[in-house]
């Protein structure tokens, strides 16, 4: 016989956390990223978003997770997109895994930070919290253009005093195992991972949303 509380982790967990979808007052966490979050290659339930659902309802935390992540987004793509998103879902966390194709493109550092500046202050404005999530880029475009990716993060964390992952792939990345023959998307093995270096900043985040 199945208590309460365990049987709504058994339907959030079938539900993806999606229970009570229309219900206004369930916090939304929305999720703005680009390959290495839409679960490229693999299952959608292979990805780390989904094993996050999964992970909240273990932990019989009621949020809904939308995944508006698109493989080869950059940051002007996800710019474009988030007013909408937000207007949508209205969410109380948004969480920005954005920037690893500009910075494999070689693209304006100068303006990478302006479309991450310009996400973060319309997420504040609409009274969502944000989660940075930084990257690290390989050193094709020399250790300047490199340094200065990954320092970006940092610096609009602190400057917009925003929750900050400082590197997904924390502790995969060199790896290659755990990577698929692209050498650029981590497998499905590496997931959980990805999802326990993001519930480390993540989780903060939702335990203060409680009190």
């Amino acid at each position: 016989m199945f208590s309460r509380s365990s049987l709504m982790v058994f339907l959030l967990l079938i539900m993806g956390t999606t229970a009570l979808a229309d219900d206004t007052s369930v916090p939304k966490i929305l999720i703005l990223g680009d390959s290495l979050s839409a679960a490229y290659g693999l299952q959608q339930e292979q990805g780390w978003v989904h094993l996050l659902r999964q992970k909240l309802a273990q932990e019989s935390l009621n949020y809904q997770v939308i995944n508006a992540s698109i493989s080869g987004e950059t940051t002007v793509g996800g710019q474009r997109r988030l007013e909408a998103l937000l207007k949508q879902y209205q969410p109380q966390f948004l969480l920005i895994e954005l920037g690893a194709n500009d910075g494999l493109r070689g693209l304006s550092l100068k303006a990478m930070r302006s479309h991450l500046s310009d996400m973060i202050a319309r997420a504040q404005q609409q009274s969502a919290q944000v989660l940075l999530i930084g990257m690290q880029i390989p050193s094709n475009y020399g250790q300047s253009y490199t340094q200065a990716f990954f320092q970006t993060y940092a610096q609009l964390a602190k400057e917009y005093k925003t929750a900050y992952v400082p590197f997904l792939l924390d502790g995969i990345a060199t790896d290659m195992t755990l990577f698929q023959a692209d050498g650029l998307h981590p497998t499905a093995a590496a997931q959980p991972q990805l999802l326990n270096t993001i519930w480390l900043d993540l989780q903060p985040l939702l335990k203060k949303n409680r009190t």
